[in-house]
């Protein structure tokens, strides 16, 4: 397909790329048919998740006078553990 006609595509349709398979045409998913749809934010701005009131109320990891493990780890590093793969 060109640019153009990727442009011009139906709005309930979508082409699909996933590794191992050729890029495919789709129909788009209602997901206000969904069940669990009542649970999101665009069903109700209630159910928006956010971070820094879950952040101030979960209990700490690790205690203040308990002792822990400490590692750093650099992009070199990160990048090391891919090349082994």
């Amino acid at each position: 397909m060109t640019e153009d006609e990727i442009a011009v595509m139906d709005g309930g349709t979508c082409i699909l790329q996933l590794r191992g398979v050729r890029p495919f045409f789709s129909d788009k998913y209602d997901i206000t048919k969904h069940p669990n749809y009542k649970y999101l934010s665009d069903y109700d701005k209630k159910n928006t998740f956010d971070m820094e009131k879950h952040l101030r109320r979960r209990p700490a990891l690790v205690k203040p006078d308990e002792p822990f493990d400490y590692y750093e780890i650099s992009e070199a590093d990160l990048q090391e553990d891919t090349d082994h793969e």
